[in-house]
């Protein structure tokens, strides 16, 4: 009889081991949805969740199971190609995915049957891919995201203004050295300047990406602001602005580094931060590809 108990007891105890493991097995497996990742990020964020915002899904289900994550730029065929073969079905970009500022998939003359759209479109489709636009929330972060992450890839953290994070005191170099400097550091293969090579410079506004006349022109009215460093200026507004600065002899001078090189390491930023509280799946950095080229 004790022997039979004993086997009975042993068999109860492999049961037991079994069903733990399994259990155990089976919540490692269990991967959140990309609306579940999405409400994390918005509880994490450190500011009031807007009602109005571009901040939304723009393709895919929200209530698909996340395999991997890919943090980008733009979310740019090459990004989701690459996003794909690496198993990363949630992809968090910047910026837009459809070519105009809310998604919109009527604003091309051709709408959804529009060659190049209606491609990416199937892409998507055919991979499950869940796409979701993190833009104003992450810009709204105190400090603003994309500018933190800016300032640490060019090294400039510690010359950073206090009451003016867009503000930097860098070490006296001249324009021709800081536009290399720039160049090197963020990988740009094309970088447009319009001012004196030689002007010796201190006193820097970093305004990435496409912000506009009223937000360039801010800084440069600052007497010693030498240098505005943006992305994509209007050329018949901002640029046409610093052509009359230097014509007219003022020690100013812009620096162009086009929207994704402006914006990239800010989002390499965004990568570091969601590491730190999403841990059921991988998250990496796919960095969006500048399409420029030197001739």
């Amino acid at each position: 009889m004790s022997v039979n108990r004993g086997a009975a007891c042993w068999s109860v105890m492999i049961a037991m081991m079994v069903s733990l493991l399994s259990g155990g097995a089976i919540a490692q497996e269990k991967h959140p949805t990309a609306q579940e990742v999405i409400t994390k990020i918005q509880q994490r964020v450190g500011v009031p969740w807007r009602a109005e915002t571009v901040d939304t899904f723009k393709a895919g289900n929200p209530d698909s199971s996340v395999t991997g994550i890919a943090v980008t730029m733009m979310a740019t065929m090459d990004a989701l190609e690459r996003a794909a073969a690496s198993s990363q079905n949630l992809i968090i970009t910047h910026e837009p995915t459809f070519y105009n500022h809310l998604d919109k998939l009527d604003e091309l003359e051709e709408k959804e049957n529009d060659p190049v759209l209606a491609e990416k479109l199937s892409f998507i489709a055919k991979h499950n891919l869940v796409i979701w636009r993190f833009h104003d929330h992450w810009h709204m972060r105190n400090p603003d995201g994309i500018e933190a992450g800016m300032a640490h890839a060019l090294g400039w953290d510690k010359h950073q203004v206090r009451d003016n994070p867009y503000l930097f005191e860098i070490p006296e170099t001249s324009l021709e050295m800081l536009a290399g400097d720039l160049k090197k550091k963020l990988g740009i293969h094309v970088l447009r300047i319009v001012g004196d090579p030689q002007l010796k410079v201190r006193k820097v506004a970093l305004v990435p990406g496409a912000s506009g006349l009223r937000k360039e022109t801010r800084a440069l009215e600052m007497n010693d602001v030498e240098v505005l460093v943006t992305g994509e200026p209007r050329e018949w507004e901002t640029v046409e602005y610093l052509a009359d600065a230097v014509t007219e002899g003022r020690r100013k001078a812009l620096i162009i580094l086009s929207h994704i090189p402006s914006e990239q390491a800010g989002m390499e930023e965004c990568t570091r931060w969601l590491k730190t509280f999403i841990s059921e799946v991988p998250v990496e950095f796919v960095p969006a590809k500048d399409p420029f080229w030197k001739h």
